[in-house]
């Protein structure tokens, strides 16, 4: 996964500098310890950057795509990364929206701050190398701080889930435009996200992405909405996770709000797609609720498009 501009030459530079020795022990705790939801605070930033930096930025990558593809007219000036950690959901929103020139970076632990000011400074990217990183916690930003697109990527988690709707309020007023909302794409990250969801629909808030409807969720039960996405991986990253295979597929749910409407079309595809002989099998979620749809190959041209389709995807 190429990073933009400079930032590749930056992390590897970075890593020759502070990834000696214990990577993959110190992965394999921080694997652990992000399964459980667990704080971020006092990881082993080397493996960091070389286990879960790469499959991050990817999420975030696809999301900004998501938002995209939904909200074509938007051109955020400004961005605010609440969380920044190295500034992973920065580069990914830095590299879809052109328009953005100026750069808000928010970070409670210090390690991340300067990691993410070193990698800044060396991404080749004007509005990065002049962004104001601010050492504070998101519950003690000062109240004038906001921008037009705000990312909070990986970071509710570590957050009660009996506090998250007034955390999504406290969020939400941050943003002018568009919050983006990104965890791991387990149960419970989708149940954190349910709960921003539902707090921000009531205060007007309309959804971009992953949702084209605004009505209640209807997953339910064991049901969670989740994507993956592919990452290929460095020679750092095989060895910092003992892996064999050049890839791992990262899960993540997501959610974007919008103060504007986005184009409202389609249904999201939230399962991947079954390819068989008699036909191609979508599960999909739109204003109906959830609902499973079988193209038969009899159809040709509609099979090929089905076939072609991905999780994640809009279907029309």
């Amino acid at each position: 996964m190429k990073l933009p501009g400079d930032l590749d030459a930056a992390v590897a530079a970075w890593m020759a500098a502070h990834g000696r020795g214990g990577l993959a022990a110190s992965a394999q705790q921080l694997s652990a310890s992000y399964r459980k939801g667990e704080s971020s605070s006092q990881v082993n930033l080397a493996a960091y950057v070389a286990s879960r930096l790469p499959a991050t930025f990817k999420a975030n990558v696809d999301v900004q795509q998501a938002l995209a593809a939904a909200s074509p007219g938007f051109a955020p000036r400004t961005l605010l990364d609440i969380g920044a950690g190295p500034g992973v959901a920065t580069w990914a929103a830095v590299q879809a929206w052109a328009t953005i020139a100026k750069v808000t970076q928010c970070e409670q632990d210090k390690n991340f701050a300067t990691l993410a000011a070193e990698l800044n400074a060396a991404s080749g990217f004007t509005t990065l190398i002049e962004a104001e990183i601010i050492l504070k916690s998101e519950a003690i930003l000062p109240p004038d701080i906001s921008a037009d697109l705000v990312t909070v990527s990986y970071m509710l988690a570590e957050m009660p889930l009996e506090h998250m709707a007034q955390i999504a309020t406290r969020l939400w007023a941050r943003a002018r435009q568009v919050l983006v909302v990104i965890e791991p794409g387990t149960p419970e990250g989708f149940s954190r996200l349910r709960t921003v969801r539902e707090a921000l629909l009531k205060q007007g808030a309309f959804v971009v992405a992953p949702c084209t409807h605004p009505n209640t969720c209807p997953m339910i039960a064991k049901d969670w909405c989740h994507f993956k996405t592919r990452v290929q991986r460095s020679r750092e990253h095989m060895h910092a996770k003992q892996a064999t295979v050049p890839f791992e597929d990262e899960a993540f749910s997501y959610l974007v709000l919008s103060r504007n409407p986005a184009i409202q079309t389609g249904a999201r595809m939230v399962a991947p797609v079954i390819v068989s002989k008699p036909g191609v099998s979508l599960r999909l979620c739109d204003a109906s609720g959830l609902r499973d749809v079988t193209v038969a190959s009899r159809d040709k041209p509609t099979y090929k498009r089905a076939k072609k389709t991905a999780w994640g995807h809009v279907w029309e």
